[in-house]
């Protein structure tokens, strides 16, 4: 016969399983999520820069989020910091993580190929898990970096490196994006003492005031040459929707889940770019999928697994 005491411990058991797997998988899910808008942006950008210049895109996101993430924390009655000396933090991860990251983006872009920038931000994850392991908030056991350099090579497989092309006149746009992988590597790999402190939303909100600061004037700037009058409604629309749906949303959900995972779990997401960028092309522009993207798919999620996957001898 079974011990009621024993039913009912096993009940409260798998009860309690159930109830902490949303949790222990909430930050994972919202990794894939941030993804598929990052992922998703440069489809959805492509009509306003052929309007807006990318310096003036640049301001628009990033004023238009920090008004937005301003708004909301005065309602919550949530704007100060906890610890005065968190404003200073913030305001040099706002350097790191967005003016330095966008600035840096764009103009290499304009001075190299798209193939050369999706190729070389395969270094962000690997920038994230060095920093990390220098200022100790990473450990660099074996299975993390073979995972890192799994999910590389599937990315790599997707680009196709034949289609990069480096020479002296790309050179300057190519060292210009590995700073920019630099860059957002430093800022993944410091931020998450600062954001778990201070949370997610009251983070990013200063975050983005601090980054406005510097990339709307930018962009007000770069604005001098458009005939703002005879830019569609349309492409306001784009735009709004972009500073909101794809930059607050991502970059919030980012430092919700940076609260929980480690920065190289967050950095080696970003492989998933590429696989959805690809899908979105087979879905809308009738591409197709090949064996070196079923191979590349698998290397990735293999990747994202080795890098996720705690592993208890090596957690010792």
């Amino acid at each position: 016969m079974c011990d009621p005491l024993e039913s009912v411990s096993f009940t409260v058991l798998m009860a309690h399983k159930l109830t902490d797997s949303p949790e222990k998988y909430a930050p994972h899910a919202a990794l894939v999520t941030v993804q598929v808008f990052f992922g998703s942006l440069p489809v959805i950008a492509k009509g306003v820069l052929a309007v807006i210049p990318a310096v003036g895109l640049v301001g628009f996101r990033v004023g238009i989020t920090a008004a937005v993430l301003t708004v909301v924390q005065i309602v919550r009655g949530r704007f100060w910091l906890k610890e005065k000396g968190d404003y200073w933090r913030l305001a040099v991860l706002s350097l790191f993580g967005i003016t330095f990251n966008q600035l840096l983006f764009i103009t290499g872009l304009s001075l190299t190929k798209a193939a050369n920038t999706s190729l070389l931000a395969v270094t962000i994850p690997i920038f994230t898990l060095i920093i990390g392991s220098i200022i100790g908030t990473e450990k660099l056991r074996p299975l993390k970096v073979i995972g890192i350099m799994m999910a590389a090579g599937g990315v790599i497989l997707i680009i196709d490196p034949q289609r990069a092309w480096f020479s002296s006149e790309t050179t300057l746009g190519d060292i210009l994006v590995i700073l920019n992988s630099l860059s957002f590597g430093i800022y993944v790999a410091t931020s998450k003492a600062v954001i778990t402190r201070n949370g997610a939303f009251r983070s990013m909100m200063w975050v983005f005031i601090f980054a406005a600061v510097v990339c709307v004037p930018l962009g007000i700037y770069s604005m001098a040459t458009v005939d703002v009058s005879a830019v569609e409604p349309r492409i306001w629309l784009i735009i709004v929707y972009i500073a909101v749906a794809a930059t607050a949303l991502p970059y919030l959900l980012n430092a919700r889940a940076l609260a929980r995972v480690n920065p190289s779990t967050l950095a080696v997401y970003i492989y998933l770019q590429p696989l959805i960028g690809f899908l979105l092309a087979v879905i809308f522009l009738d591409e197709h999928i090949g064996p070196l993207f079923i191979l590349a798919t698998f290397l990735i999620f293999g990747g994202v697994y080795l890098v996720t996957k705690k592993f208890t001898a090596y957690e010792t």
